[in-house]
């Protein structure tokens, strides 16, 4: 996997081959960036990035001037690599080695950008869960961004504060956001 820009642009990582991870292609993970470029300054940025495996999409957002960034995983494996390369780059990443559904019931802080990247086949209903537990719990900042990676076999458009999605072959992001005031339908009485 590579940093694709920022200040470790073209930085290339090796991940220990026996970790359980898929990690985000660099075309997705491009385009991903590219969407986000026009809603964001990364600058500063809260974000949490769960089921983080490799942490390849935290040390993207971390080149690019994010932080703190809260990295989750449940894979001792994983939560190791994320320290060691945090710590050699420099980057502002803390690793939480949790459960993710327990890290969002338990969770109190709210981030400006949350990244969910479950196993693929995670079933419908847990997929959903994380969604509802991250608006519930109030993790997302109000002007924030929920980014879901899942396969295209998975539907989440139906779900509460869906924005909008993007699909590359197999993999699909699905955005959600609050709506803001001036999108509200504006209802007006009918004075006839």
């Amino acid at each position: 996997m590579r940093i694709i820009s920022g200040k470790h642009k073209g930085r290339r990582l090796v991940a220990p081959k026996n970790l359980p991870v898929r990690p985000t292609t660099d075309m997705c993970k491009e385009s991903l960036f590219n969407i986000l470029n026009n809603y964001f300054n990364f600058h500063g940025l809260k974000i949490l990035d769960l089921f983080a495996g490799t942490g390849n999409i935290s040390y993207e957002f971390a080149s690019r001037g994010a932080g703190p960034i809260t990295s989750v995983d449940g894979d001792m494996g994983c939560v190791n690599f994320i320290k060691k390369t945090a710590t050699e780059l420099d980057l502002d990443i803390s690793v939480i080695k949790s459960d993710v559904f327990k890290f969002l019931e338990k969770s109190k802080a709210s981030y400006d950008i949350i990244f969910a990247d479950p196993p693929y086949d995670l079933s419908q209903e847990n997929f959903e869960k994380i969604i509802e537990l991250i608006f519930e719990n109030e993790l997302l900042d109000k002007e924030g961004m929920l980014i879901v990676e899942h396969s295209k076999h998975t539907k989440l458009d139906h779900l509460s504060n869906f924005s909008f999605s993007k699909s590359y072959g197999g993999s699909v992001f699905s955005f959600y956001e609050f709506e803001s005031e001036d999108e509200e339908e504006i209802e007006f009485e009918d004075e006839g």
